[in-house]
């Protein structure tokens, strides 16, 4: 329970960010969702997979998740695509 009134905003403060980070969060893994299910027909991956980069960089930089794991992130997805579209083409 805060006992000051810059501790009540703080506790405000929290709440209010809690609730973007925890729906930008829900968006992105939504998104990454669609992403590696899309990876079963890589034909129309690719587009989705832009959407997905996309997203991890607007989360990154809304510091809603590290930089380097959005970075990481990407790299697995890209190098999924990469392999299922080798072994479509084969």
């Amino acid at each position: 329970m805060a006992n000051h009134a810059s501790a009540e905003k703080r506790n405000r403060q929290r709440i209010k960010r809690t609730a973007r980070n925890r729906a930008a969060k829900s968006a992105l893994r939504t998104q990454l969702k669609k992403a590696r299910t899309a990876l079963e027909t890589p034909a129309t991956a690719a587009a989705v997979l832009k959407e997905a980069s996309t997203a991890l960089d607007r989360a990154a930089s809304k510091r809603v998740v590290p930089f380097k794991r959005a970075s990481r992130v990407k790299g697995r997805l890209a190098a999924a695509l990469h392999k299922a579209s080798k072994a479509s083409s084969a």
